[in-house]
């Protein structure tokens, strides 16, 4: 970490709680690229295609979405987007063959992506009997088992609809930005929280209205709107390392798609980014013969 404090060494002193306050302390956090140096959703593509759930052009477009958000995170509608097309992907999908694939390739897809300092910081926490809950906007069926791997208890998620053991596409509870706020207040009422002496940890600018409900808001490896609200407003900014490449390249054998979808996704994904940091070339292209 970047900042002087090191909570998995040591308690900060903010964090302790006054003798004869019975209200309990909090740490809540973001999942994707707070906790994770990926997106969950992501993450799973590649053994949902091995399994059969996708077909290679779906890897594809997954592929395509991972390299974009790597890169330069989400919007608000980027999410609404992305939510609609994972949604229509898992229409008539087994939860508990998604639960089963999810947690037997746990530790080969997830787990090597968590950040050191978000497990420590979590165990930190933990260990001073804090409250610790993931919030995510991310599938309650997949956040479950990651959670499962840190020790903790409680998840706020993205809750999808089922209908005879399958998933019907209806989203009844997306966990994203007013939503969160709103999710960690009712948290708050049920286990007797309090909210300002408790802390939240997040990414994205569409978080905002989830920091802004607790008494110390962290900003972890920040987008630049979140960057720039978290100066003006003199939150904590820190840097988690990731322990993995973010656009790791697997090999078509592993994932079971030919070579040539393989190079095809590989390059799409080398010029998009390259696009991306050389806006200006893009008219230029198009107008060359």
């Amino acid at each position: 970490m970047t900042n002087s404090r090191e909570p998995h060494q040591s308690r900060p002193a903010s964090m302790t709680r006054a003798g004869g306050d019975h209200a309990r302390t909090a740490a809540f956090f973001d999942l994707d690229k707070t906790i994770i140096a990926t997106s969950s959703a992501y993450a799973f593509g590649r053994e949902f295609l091995h399994n059969g759930l996708i077909s290679p052009t779906e890897a594809l477009q997954l592929s395509l979405a991972k390299a974009s958000y790597m890169f330069s995170g989400l919007s608000s509608e980027g999410m609404d987007t992305t939510r609609d097309q994972l949604t229509a992907m898992i229409t008539g999908w087994s939860v508990e063959e998604v639960r089963a694939i999810a947690r037997e390739t746990m530790h080969q897809v997830v787990t090597p992506s968590i950040y050191a300092e978000a497990r420590e910081l979590i165990r930190a926490h933990r260990a001073a009997g804090d409250h610790v809950v993931i919030v995510s906007a991310s599938a309650a069926v997949l956040v479950d088992i990651i959670a499962e791997e840190l020790g903790v208890e409680h998840v706020i998620a993205t809750e999808l609809a089922e209908e005879d053991g399958l998933f019907t596409g209806e989203v009844l509870f997306y966990c994203k930005g007013p939503h969160k706020a709103k999710a960690l207040e009712r948290t708050a009422t049920a286990e007797n929280i309090d909210l300002s002496a408790s802390y939240a940890y997040s990414d994205s600018a569409t978080d905002i209205p989830m920091l802004e409900k607790v008494g110390h808001p962290v900003a972890v490896n920040p987008d630049k709107h979140l960057h720039r609200h978290a100066l003006a407003h003199e939150w904590d900014i820190r840097s988690f390392k990731a322990p993995v490449p973010l656009l790791p390249a697997p090999s078509a054998k592993k994932i079971g798609i030919g070579a040539s979808v393989l190079a095809g996704t590989t390059a799409a994904i080398g010029a998009g980014l390259w696009l991306a940091q050389h806006p200006n070339r893009l008219g230029q292209l198009k107008r060359d013969p």
